[in-house]
């Protein structure tokens, strides 16, 4: 199973429409994706307030690319997004069975 960590910071004074975009649409939308095995969503903090973050467990690879094509490693983002964020980063990790 893969681990993708998917960091995002808004743009100044665009919290909240990216809130209402996050728990409205990207909330719904991972948690109806084939391949996905669990997600956490992070809303921003005091001390980080433009911060939001998905924690995602996938099956495989496979099912990764299926839902964000062969360059997997960029940080994709909806068009409906674009003009709230300032910045995103991924990472991937092997997920460790315990």
């Amino acid at each position: 199973m893969i681990i993708r960590i998917f960091q995002i910071v808004t743009r100044p004074g665009k919290e909240e429409e990216f809130g209402k975009f996050f728990h409205e649409t990207a909330i719904p939308l991972m948690k109806g994706t084939k391949g996905i095995v669990s997600i956490i969503p992070g809303a921003p903090r005091e001390e980080s307030p433009r911060e939001f973050s998905f924690v995602m467990v996938w099956e495989n690879l496979e099912a990764l690319k299926a839902f964000v094509g062969e360059d997997y490693t960029s940080p994709h983002i909806d068009p409906a997004e674009a003009e709230l964020v300032e910045s995103r980063s991924i990472k991937h990790y092997d997920l460790v069975e315990t």
